[in-house]
C-alpha cells in the first residue's frame, strides 16, 4: 500500500496508520504483528512501530502477543456510529426501557481497566454524576464494568485488573482481590451485576451483558437509579427483568446487523492495487 499517494501533501505515515486500524474487523478482532503486517502490506518493523504508536495513543491494546482495537477508535468515527452503528440499534430499546422504568439507561464497553459509555438515554435526576458519550469510569466500581470484567478469560482478566484506571477517579474498593474474583464469578453465573453506591454516593445500578452474533459479550447495558428513591429490591425485581429483555433485543438486532450482506464492487480500471 505504500507509495499510493499522488498529491504533494499526501502523508504516507498517516495513511499507513489508518490502514493498520482498518485491517481489524468483525472477523479479525485480534491479530498478531505478523498478521497485521501481512494484511496491510508492510514490513514487520514498520507495522510494529505503527502498532506501538497506536497503543500509546490508546487506539490499540496488546495482550499475549495479539493486538486489538479499543473503544477509543469510536472517537474517529462517531458520525458513522451515530448513523449506522451500535447507537442506532440500541437507541429505540434504550428509549423504550427509560420510558417504562422512568430511570436513565446506558451502554458501555471495556477499555483497559475502565468502561467507556457508547450510548445513553437519561432522565433528570438529582445525581451528582455527569455521564456523556465517551465518559469513562473505573470498571470495578460500576455494574457495567463488573459485567464486562466477568466475561473476560482468566488471563485477560488478571492483566486488565492490573492496569491503572485512566478515568482520573480513584479506584477505591473495600474488597480484597479474592472477594472481587468471587463477585465476578457470581456475576458470570447469574448474568447481571449490581453496583450499590460504589462509584458515588446515591448511585445504584444494575447491568446485564449485550452479546454479538457469536454470543461474545461486547457491551453492557444498565439502569441507574437514586438510592434514596429506589431500593435494591425494586431495582432487581422491577427494572432488571425489563433490562434483560431490552439487552436481549439489542443483541438480536446487532447480530442481524453484523450478518448483513456485503458486496464488494469491482475495482475501477486503472486504479492502484493494494
Amino acid at each position: 500500500m505504500a507509495g499510493r499517494g499522488r498529491g504533494p501533501d499526501f502523508v504516507e505515515a498517516l495513511a499507513r496508520g489508518l490502514d493498520v486500524l482498518a485491517c481489524f474487523d468483525a472477523d479479525h478482532r485480534s491479530m498478531s504483528l505478523t498478521e497485521v503486517a501481512t494484511a496491510v502490506g508492510l514490513a514487520r518493523p514498520t507495522a510494529r512501530r505503527l502498532l506501538l504508536t497506536l497503543e500509546e495513543l490508546g487506539f490499540v491494546r496488546s495482550s499475549g502477543g495479539a493486538f486489538q482495537l479499543t473503544p477509543k477508535v469510536l472517537t474517529l468515527g462517531m458520525a458513522y456510529v451515530g448513523a449506522l452503528g451500535l447507537w442506532d440499534i440500541a437507541r429505540p430499546h434504550l428509549e423504550a426501557l427509560v420510558a417504562r422504568t422512568g430511570e436513565s439507561s446506558s451502554m458501555a464497553q471495556l477499555d483497559g481497566a475502565d468502561i467507556v459509555y457508547v450510548a445513553r438515554v437519561s432522565v433528570p435526576k438529582l445525581i451528582a454524576l455527569r455521564v456523556d458519550i465517551g465518559t469513562r469510569f473505573p470498571a470495578v466500581l460500576t455494574s457495567q464494568g463488573k459485567v464486562l470484567l466477568a466475561a473476560l478469560p482468566p488471563d485477560r482478566l488478571a492483566a486488565t485488573l492490573a492496569q491503572p484506571s485512566r478515568s482520573g477517579l480513584p479506584t477505591r474498593t473495600d474488597r480484597t482481590p479474592e472477594q472481587l474474583h468471587e463477585e465476578l464469578t457470581e456475576v458470570r453465573a447469574r448474568g447481571w451485576a449490581l453496583a450499590d453506591e460504589e462509584l458515588a454516593p446515591g448511585v445504584r445500578s444494575v447491568a446485564v451483558p449485550v452479546r454479538d452474533r457469536d454470543g461474545v459479550v461486547q457491551a453492557a447495558m444498565n439502569v441507574t437509579v437514586h438510592a434514596a428513591e429506589t431500593t435494591t429490591d425494586q431495582l432487581l425485581g422491577e427494572h432488571l427483568p425489563l433490562l434483560l429483555r431490552a439487552a436481549g433485543e439489542v443483541g438480536a438486532e446487532w447480530a442481524l446487523w453484523q450478518s448483513r450482506p456485503h458486496v464488494q464492487l469491482p475495482r475501477p480500471s486503472g486504479s492502484a492495487t493494494a
